[in-house]
């Protein structure tokens, strides 16, 4: 070989170990990629990608849900629970490991979002647990035991025609909190034909300010040109402010004081529900909207929901009931959502947990009373977002909120002051914060707004009733004759049936049955004293023992007497607890 053809050889080999250090290098990029994902606590692989820095109108939440359910066929059902005023569906994700039990007889978890059309990040959450969900079975041991033991029931918007008008239209970051009955609102004979105008077409309704030397605002030193800060006492002001964009459309000297919808969904449940001179949006009656009857009767049609969450936003509160002065409230159950709410303080930064009348304002007609109050269901409302997240210091405010948008939002989300010609009004000002701030997370936080909540709400799963059987004993006290001790546990924080359900009989209680071919159960009871073997008998049916609940992280204990050979069968059927069953060899 000459020494330019090995020159050539000595370049070439150079060639192809570089590609395989290349290959070898990428790889292992990948790999520690890979491992970097999972240290954040993301699933490990993605069969379904979905950006959760972005929000969704209600076309593209349910494509997210057919996407889950298509992908994931042995863990998912989705399915409509109802239409909205317009026709849209209210769709839920049901997520369960049906493999493992049917879904109808596990504890089940129903959370919703989006009762008011501007809530929007609420649907993103209730979407982000059902991907979280399904993504991360048999990745995930904790998620995959939840799966495995209960049922998820996941409705990301039950009012889509208030998020579609929020999304489409120009709005305020307070409106459109209505979803699209139409209402009379200014009792003229004619409903919704004097809402808000985007004047200046920018997607937004901002304010209307007019120069006035008697006016009580001025512009704010630093950022005069979108904020208006109110004057001193004793100084004269330069503006005055005359409300959201609009004109008068219908011609009775007043603006915007007919909108679309102008009822408030979270007032319209039966229980506690007052008519709109006492509380403001309730509508005709209770469940008078095709929204919250859908949402109760599939609440009522599956009792085995044993805990429930609704998003709202926003505050950072974990809210919980009464909703008014006096309202319904056990004791023992309040103890249950104090202690579940103390620790989602923990888990979402800047969050407090609250009661509702007490911390809050008094609510009559709310969907969070009617779950707890009519259905014993242990429920919390979180208002989502907090502008206290925005530095991370608990500042709050205007100035606090302009820094944010100066600093971090590169000036995005507001509209300057600019002058617009109004034919009411004349010459005036339009400006300030677009519809997607204030209320909203900005997209660089969504994702994190999502997982926190995300998270306080499986923990709040993990305490639902979970049904297992403990020490079980077989005494043979005669020929064929047996007494049989038998414990049931509840691993869960939160008992089969609340306080509230015992009280007021909502559902029936548990059930311990015990049969065989050959067995006839002849004496039953609750055992009220393990130690001395004090039997509560039952005075008929033995085989059939009813049980008024199993506490939370406690047991009961029943005593069967029976007669025959071979195997007895025991069961436990609890609405709420799930279904359980051993066999019992007697011998």
């Amino acid at each position: 070989m000459t020494l330019k053809g090995f020159r050539t050889t000595i370049l070439l080999l150079s060639m192809i170990l570089s590609s395989f250090s290349a290959i070898a290098g990428e790889k292992k990029d990948k790999e520690e990629a890979r491992h970097f994902f999972q240290a954040l606590g993301a699933p490990k692989e993605r069969l379904v990608n979905v950006e959760w820095n972005r929000f969704n109108d209600h076309a593209g939440l349910t494509q997210i849900l057919q996407k889950l359910n298509k992908a994931f066929p042995h863990l998912t059902r989705l399915y409509s629970i109802g239409k909205s005023y317009q026709g849209r569906d209210l769709w839920c994700l049901e997520v369960s490991n049906r493999q493992k039990g049917d879904p109808s007889h596990k504890p089940g978890m129903y959370i919703d979002g989006n009762i008011h059309g501007n809530e929007v990040q609420a649907g993103e959450v209730v979407a982000y647990t059902a991907w979280y969900l399904c993504e991360s079975y048999g990745k995930v041991e904790k998620i995959t035991q939840l799966l495995d033991d209960r049922v998820f029931y996941l409705i990301p918007t039950i009012n889509p025609d208030g998020r579609d008008h929020w999304f489409h239209e120009a709005n305020t970051p307070h409106s459109s909190r209505s979803g699209l009955v139409p209402l009379d609102e200014d009792y003229d004979g004619t409903a919704d034909e004097d809402g808000y105008d985007d004047l200046d077409g920018d997607g937004s309704i901002t304010f209307m300010w007019i120069k006035d030397p008697n006016g009580r605002w001025k512009p704010h030193p630093d950022y005069p040109e979108y904020i208006m800060i109110p004057v001193k006492p004793d100084e004269r002001g330069e503006y005055t402010l005359l409300g959201y964009e609009g004109i008068d459309n219908d011609g009775d000297g007043l603006v915007n004081e007919d909108g679309p919808g102008g009822y408030d969904t979270n007032r319209n449940w039966a229980y506690d529900w007052q008519p709109s001179y006492i509380q403001y949006g309730a509508h005709q009656f209770p469940f008078s909207l095709p929204e919250s009857r859908s949402v109760a009767e599939f609440v009522l049609s599956h009792p085995n929901i044993a805990s429930a969450q609704s998003y709202h936003n926003n505050g950072g509160m974990i809210l919980r009931s009464p909703g008014r002065k006096g309202g319904a409230m056990e004791r023992g159950d309040d103890n249950i959502l104090a202690a579940i709410g103390q620790k989602g303080e923990r888990i979402i930064p800047y969050y407090r947990s609250m009661i509702i009348e007490k911390d809050l304002y008094t609510v009559w007609g709310g969907e969070v009373d009617w779950f707890y109050a009519g259905r014993g269901i242990l429920t919390f409302t979180n208002e989502l977002w907090t502008s206290q997240n925005m530095f991370r210091s608990g500042d709050t405010g205007d100035i606090a909120q302009a820094e944010f948008i100066r600093y971090l939002l590169q000036n995005q989300g507001v509209t300057k002051f600019h002058e617009y010609d109004h034919p009411q009004f004349g010459k005036i000002e339009i400006g300030g914060i677009h519809k997607e701030f204030d209320r909203v997370p900005p997209s660089f936080l969504l994702e994190e707004e999502c997982h926190r909540n995300m998270s306080f709400t499986l923990y709040q799963a993990e305490q639902m009733p979970l049904l297992t059987f403990g020490d079980t004993q077989v005494e043979k006290i005669g020929k064929n004759l047996y007494r049989i001790w038998v414990e049931i546990r509840n691993a869960g924080m939160i008992p089969t049936r609340t306080a509230q359900d015992v009280k007021n009989h909502i559902n029936r209680p548990d059930l311990v049955t015990l049969e065989g071919g050959q067995v006839k159960v002849l004496s039953a009871g609750r055992i009220t004293d393990r130690f001395f073997k004090k039997v509560e008998a039952v005075k008929a049916r033995p085989e059939r023992l009813e049980i008024e609940f199993i506490p939370g992280l406690r047991s009961e204990r029943a005593q069967f007497i029976v007669s025959g050979e071979g195997t007895a069968t025991l069961r436990v059927d609890s609405l709420k607890g799930g279904r359980i069953t051993k066999t019992i060899p007697l011998k």
